[in-house]
């Protein structure tokens, strides 16, 4: 990216960092876009350069997106891995290279998702894309079709299981939900068994 690209990325991340700042202290409906610009240092035709309407901030897409790393990651894994250890292998190598900042505004996103109403409903998209996105490369590891009954079945516990872990997170933000997600998902490795 040239010098120019890197700064108005930097410019757009902030507008929306401020954004969520403010949805989570002071809600969503009660935020304007004045208040997200003052905080952000940038003036309302700024905002809107960047986001054409208040909602498009809370999309959430580009905002410390991981999805197109993750499927490269769970690319990488070895071929005879299952899709459980795969994917466990593909998230520690990811948030391994992910800076302390970086991990914490992820990890800042993923809680305001599940937390704010307005958030969960504009990122439902999201949502399905990254299902679709893990559905796809399990199929393709294990040279099947992504429609095929099994693969989905995989796909959707694992989904699952990472939703739940959010969730849990969001109530109680102790800890690293990337370790209590490998752990979970080690127990559906396991098969379950209670």
């Amino acid at each position: 990216m040239s010098l120019r690209e890197r700064k108005k990325a930097r410019t757009k991340t902030e507008i929306q960092r401020q954004a969520l700042r403010l949805f989570r202290e002071q809600g969503y409906q009660a935020t304007t876009v004045e208040q997200i610009a003052e905080a952000a240092e940038v003036a309302p035709s700024t905002v809107f350069r960047y986001f054409a309407t208040k909602e498009d901030l809370a999309v959430l897409d580009d905002y410390y997106s991981l999805a197109d790393a993750t499927a490269a990651a769970l690319a990488a894994q070895p071929a005879e891995l299952g899709p459980v250890p795969a994917l466990r292998g593909a998230l520690r190598a990811l948030f391994d290279d992910l800076s302390p900042e970086e991990r914490a505004a992820r990890y800042e996103r993923d809680v305001l998702m599940v937390t704010v109403p307005e958030l969960w409903a504009a990122n439902l998209g999201l949502f399905a894309k990254g299902r679709e996105i893990l559905r796809d490369q399990l199929a393709k590891r294990a040279g099947r079709d992504p429609d095929d009954p099994a693969v989905r079945a995989v796909a959707d516990a694992m989904v699952g299981i990472g939703y739940g872990v959010l969730f849990d997170w969001a109530k109680n933000p102790q800890g690293d939900p990337i370790a209590a997600l490998d752990r979970t998902l080690g127990r559906l490795a396991d098969g379950l068994a209670l």
